[in-house]
């Protein structure tokens, strides 16, 4: 749409989308709005050119999806341009049209790629009446450096032959404690220490040590106590010394004899005010103030915490590095960008841990590599100037034309550290060949490594398995399998990862007859040792089948090949009792496998089994759904809920009459429509909040508009719910969301990262657990829109507040993030102060969820995404090898979920005991608009734009 006909409307959806893009986060809000208002769309095939090098820019661009490659070349003949760099989602470039100078490189898309485009009118435009807010945005000469160094707004070059790097620092990582703290941080300070002064004034005293008296101190561990006293939010000691490290790196304490690293010992630290000898008391004002903002201080120490703690840790010299600090930089570096494309073995992780060097008074030409944590870097040619601009998680560095920079906010690793972890995986790893070829890749690591969860390992090595054929990685798992454990017994996790993952490489078709081949009995050697061998083989074979049966549970039910299986292996098995006695100790278990009772056959409703406590839903299981018609009638259809669009089609043709030429559309109350394929399975679960199935002739698909019962409700329901207590209403909830989440099998967040359809299996219980987290966002949003009254309004807030903090408290971190993003909307958030959105905060609820006990209900939609980022960085086979380092590294996310469950949930007994039928029945039956469009249009008639 042309600016000038873009409505408010419009502008709050562009605006809602552009701040989650990483060029835009830093934007000033009025900056990013008049974006909004004068920025373009494009989209580009692959390997179309932007502009050349030498062409006079006409427009400035924000990569939105996709990746261009930035070429340069020496002479005039564009064919020897040399690809220098990629730029990647989140990275902005063309600043060189304010001064119309020459483009200095040529920009071409690397894959189809959307991108953001401002012309040189507007963009001139914005900086004249914006120069403030965007000179710490752009890249040099235009924006201003910010240095944590002496050198404050002075760009640093360094030469590297004819390329050089110009080098945008962040404050993010210091070369030394930063002199000037910042106000939010010395604000904290202040807060901590006039708190410690009043609830524990003995632990700021004079101290002697060695004869020497150290005045107004501090002990590491007393400040480490004394924090995890203060606030639920931390939940570990390690968590508390990333919070003091924070301070300690702004200045704000400082340790006696001026060490950078936070330590949880007998260590003296000072206090800034405590610096000067005539420093005063809180009076009692102060002192409430500080009581006032002192959770508001711990929750923002610890967001920022990991950050400090790591850069600290990184700051060690590799031999002073702890195994405490190897396993949280370790955790850190899976969810980095740039090693998202690299190999993904644990060995290479692990010993970039061991290698990594500070970057500072480092970077001879040629000889570091450099992934960049925050801050930016940005490739200059010398004489042309800035060519483009890296961000967080790209790296740089392997390639000879980008070389290395001083102080860059990077994690280096150095050349010859880099060739050494190569040769030292490749001298540590066993490959198996068969006809020449690779069938199986091990990898020998210290028997301690983290990859296990095995506690008495005797062997200082073992050998863990990369890639491989199926068939080996199978025989592999077999022969290393530990007998002396019982089922009940921690077993051997990366054993339990083949049986969690074997679906994606090894389907129950290919798995079910390789395990019958590795029962049978040796045809070779004496008949002790035939028998010894099958022994053990046997036991394995039968030990690996519960696992796999107790894993997959009631959905083996759903595959007539597994139960085929099981049958004829029990009955192998028990043959094998009658010359092997010591087979019947696992025969009761098996059999009670094979015989379990066929559970009967459910009908699930979408909508009308809110109600009742819910069961897990199985394919086979029926629905009754409604088929919407052209003319907004509609047929009820009873199909397998794991039904084709293939099968609704001819389930609908039989209630209609005739299904010449149907297509079946997924409808959204915007009026988005998308024509289901054929091979779809499942559909009924995967449609939005207010979504509908319709059924037409294609030639009748552009006819098809929204019903007016998915516009939602047109009153709220405030009256209702504000008499309802928020400790009520959040208890509720979690009852009712530990039932939709107590429902999701662990293979369905398989099957929905690797595509069900690739399964032809349901992710019904998936589906609904991540609609209840829209669901529950949108109520916030259509509650807060409907409310006209501002009073109203405002009590409508502070209510969902307390309900979030009550989720939080009952572990329910899926709702509890839920309401935030529905708060964080922009047709809320525009309605009074800009909220801040804890779920960008990615690290600190992993932390948080690592400190938690079980039970929880975690926030599936980053479960999610991680699984996603593993899956879409990392190939599923290498050189026609199973990768199983993907595997294992997908499995273990998936375990989060079996964490999370691993003990059962109670609700409060206090609460449960009351009546709260009414609270039961809101919060399962929750009526949203979910059209941001309409949303938008109400919260501009509660609050018109201001002029």
């Amino acid at each position: 749409i042309k600016p000038l006909e873009r409505s408010s409307e419009d502008v709050d959806i562009i605006f809602t989308r552009l701040k989650e893009v990483k060029a835009f986060e830093k934007f000033h809000p009025n900056l990013l709005q008049q974006i909004c208002l004068c920025g373009y769309y494009e989209n580009l095939e692959k390997g179309i050119t932007l502009f050349r090098q030498g062409d006079i820019g006409t427009n400035w661009y924000a990569v939105l999806t996709g990746s261009l490659d930035v070429k340069v070349s020496d002479t005039s003949n564009h064919q020897d341009a040399v690809t220098i760099c990629t730029l990647g989602i989140g990275t902005a470039f063309g600043e060189s049209i304010l001064d119309n100078t020459p483009r200095h490189a040529t920009i071409v898309t690397r894959e189809y790629s959307e991108l953001l485009r401002i012309e040189q009118k507007d963009f001139k435009a914005l900086w004249e009446k914006y120069r403030q807010h965007m000179s710490g945005l752009l890249t040099p000469p235009y924006g201003v450096m910010e240095t944590g160094s002496n050198n404050d707004s002075k760009r640093q070059y360094r030469d590297c032959g004819k390329f050089k790097i110009c080098v945008s620092w962040s404050l993010f990582f210091f070369s030394t404690i930063t002199k000037v703290p910042s106000e939010k941080i010395l604000r904290a300070g202040k807060i901590l220490r006039n708190t410690i002064l009043s609830r524990a004034p003995h632990m700021i005293r004079d101290r002697k040590y060695h004869l020497k008296t150290y005045r107004q101190c501090c002990v590491g561990t007393e400040l480490v106590d004394w924090m995890m006293q203060q606030s639920p939010c931390v939940h570990s000691r390690t968590q508390a010394v990333g919070m003091w490290q924070v301070l300690l790196e702004e200045g704000v304490l400082n340790h006696v004899d001026q060490e950078h690293h936070f330590q949880d010992k007998y260590l003296f630290y000072r206090f800034l005010d405590d610096e000067r000898e005539d420093a005063p008391l809180p009076t009692e004002e102060e002192k409430k103030e500080c009581d006032e903002e002192l959770q508001d201080t711990m929750l923002l120490l610890s967001q920022i915490g990991p950050d400090a703690h790591m850069r600290m840790i990184l700051r060690k010299p590799p031999g002073q590095r702890t195994v405490d600090d190897l396993e949280f930089i370790y955790e850190e570096l899976l969810h980095i960008k740039a090693l998202s494309h690299l190999s993904t073995t644990v060995s290479i992780f692990k010993n970039i841990i061991h290698h990594q060097k500070g970057v500072f008074n480092q970077g001879e030409e040629g000889t570091s590599w450099y992934i960049i944590l925050k801050g930016s870097v940005n490739v200059v040619i010398y004489g042309k100037g800035v060519v483009c601009t890296l961000h967080e998680g790209d790296d740089f560095g392997k390639l000879a034309l980008v070389n290395d920079a001083p102080r860059a906010a990077s994690i280096v690793l150095h050349k010859e550290d880099f060739n050494r972890i190569l040769r030292d995986v490749e001298a540590n790893t066993v490959r198996l060949k068969e006809h020449d070829q690779d069938v199986l890749v091990l990898e020998k690591i210290p028997a301690g490594n983290r990859v296990s969860n095995q506690v008495n390992s005797q062997p200082q090595h073992k050998y863990i398995v990369m890639s491989g054929t199926p068939e080996k990685i199978l025989e592999h798992f077999l022969e290393t399998m530990r007998l002396e454990a019982t089922l009940n017994e921690a077993t051997d996790s990366i054993l339990n990862d083949f049986i969690m993952m074997h679906c994606v490489f090894m389907p129950n078709s290919q798995l079910c007859p390789a395990l019958m081949a590795q029962y049978p009995f040796p045809s070779q050697g004496t008949e002790q040792e035939k028998m010894d061998y099958a022994l053990n083989n046997k036991r394995r074979v039968i030990r690996l089948v519960l696992q796999w049966a107790a894993l997959y549970g009631d959905l083996l039910q759903e595959d007539e090949a597994a139960m085929a299986f099981l049958e004829e292996f029990y009955v192998s098995v028990s043959d094998d009792t009658r010359m092997i006695a010591a087979l019947k100790e696992q025969l009761p278990e098996l059999e009670k496998v094979v015989k379990q009772h066929k559970v009967l056959l459910q009908l699930f409703n979408t909508s009308d089994d809110r109600a009742q406590k819910r069961q897990p839903i199985r394919g086979s299981d029926e629905v009754l759904f409604k088929v919407y018609c052209i003319d907004q009638t509609y047929t009820t259809i009873r199909v397998p809920v794991s039904s084709s669009v293939k099968e609704v089609i001819s389930a609908v043709a039989d209630k209609l009459g005739s299904g010449e030429g149907l297509i079946i559309v997924k409808m959204s109350s915007g009026g988005e429509k998308v024509v289901l394929k054929p091979h779809d399975i499942s559909v009924f679960t995967t449609l939005s909040v207010n979504g509908r199935l319709f059924a037409c002739p294609r030639d009748q698909f552009d006819s098809l508009a929204p019903l007016p019962e998915q516009e939602g409700p047109s009153t709220g329901t405030v009256g209702t719910f504000e008499l309802m207590s928020s400790k009520d209403l959040a208890h509720q909830m979690t009852i009712y969301d530990w039932e939709l989440f107590n429902c999701v099998h662990e293979l369905e967040l398989i099957y929905h990262t690797f595509g069900r359809h690739n399964f032809k299996k349901t992710t019904a219980n998936l589906d609904l657990f991540l609609r209840r987290f829209n669901e529950i966002q949108f109520w916030v949003v259509t509650e807060v829109c409907l409310c006209s009254q501002l009073s109203k309004r405002v009590q409508l807030l502070k209510k969902y507040i307390k309900i979030a903090a009550h989720c939080k408290e009952y572990k329910n971190l899926n709702s509890f993030f839920a309401i935030i993003m529905g708060l964080s909307n922009v047709a809320v958030s525009r309605l009074s102060l800009t909220w801040e959105d804890p779920s960008r905060n990615h690290r600190a609820y992993r932390l948080t969820v690592t400190k938690l006990d079980p039970p929880i209900i975690p926030f599936m939609p980053l479960l999610i995404k991680d699984m996603t980022f593993t899956h879409e960085g990392n190939k599923t086979f290498t050189d026609n090898l199973v990768n199983f380092e993907k595997m294992r590294m997908i499995a273990n996310t998936v375990r989060t979920v079996k964490f999370c469950r691993s003990q059962s949930f109670n609700p409060d007994a206090a609460l449960t005991n009351k009546n709260h039928q009414d609270v039961r029945s809101y919060v399962r039956q929750l009526n949203v608009i979910d059209n941001q469009r309409t949303l938008s249009q109400m919260s501009h008639r509660l609050e018109p734009r201001r002029a």
